[in-house]
C-alpha cells in the first residue's frame, strides 16, 4: 500500500474534502442523521475541534483542529467513515462492494490541506459556508441546513451576513 504523506503538526487547523464514491447518490443529507450518529460517536471517543464544517448530498468539508499533541484525523475519518457505512447497512440501504469485500460508500482517499496562516483560515471557512451556493444547492448561505455558517450568523461574525 503507498504512503501517503500527511503532515501531522499538533495544534494546526486543517481543511479536508470527503467525498461519496457514487457522487450520483445524494446518501450524506438523505441520511444525515445516520453521519450525525457516526461523526459525534467518534468525537465523543476522540474528541477534536469542529472549527467549520458543511455537508452537502455528495461531500463535505470540515476544519478540524485536534487536542494536544494528537494528530490521528486519519485515524478518526477512518472511524466516521466505516460508522457511517454500517450504520447505513443496517438501516437496509445497498452499498456497492469493491473486488476484495471493501464496501465503496466513499472515495477511498481525501483531501487534506494544512492551514498555516489566519488568511488562509478564513479563506477555507469561507469556501466551506459558500460551497451550497457554488454547487445550487441554495441560494444564500443562510438557506443551507448543513452548515457551520448558522453557528457563526448567532455569534455575529461579520461573514455570516452574506
Amino acid at each position: 500500500m503507498v504512503n501517503y504523506r500527511r503532515y501531522r503538526i499538533p495544534g494546526t487547523c486543517v481543511f479536508f474534502t470527503q467525498v461519496l464514491h457514487d457522487r450520483s447518490r445524494p446518501l450524506l443529507t438523505e441520511h444525515i442523521d445516520l453521519l450525525r450518529e457516526a461523526y459525534n460517536t467518534v468525537h465523543a471517543r476522540w474528541p477534536f475541534h469542529n472549527v467549520a464544517f458543511v455537508v452537502l448530498p455528495d461531500h463535505l468539508h470540515c476544519i478540524w483542529s485536534l487536542p494536544g499533541d494528537d494528530t490521528d484525523y486519519p485515524g478518526r475519518w477512518r472511524m466516521i467513515k466505516s460508522g457511517f457505512t454500517r450504520l447505513l447497512r443496517l438501516r437496509g440501504v445497498q452499498v456497492g462492494v469493491r473486488s476484495h469485500g471493501e464496501r465503496c460508500v466513499w472515495q477511498r482517499r481525501y483531501w487534506e490541506h494544512t492551514l498555516h496562516t489566519e488568511d488562509d483560515l478564513r479563506a477555507h471557512v469561507d469556501y466551506i459556508h459558500g460551497n451550497p451556493l457554488k454547487h445550487g444547492w441554495a441560494e444564500r448561505m443562510a438557506d443551507w441546513p448543513y452548515s457551520s455558517f448558522h453557528a457563526y450568523a448567532s455569534r455575529g461574525d461579520e461573514r455570516a451576513s452574506r
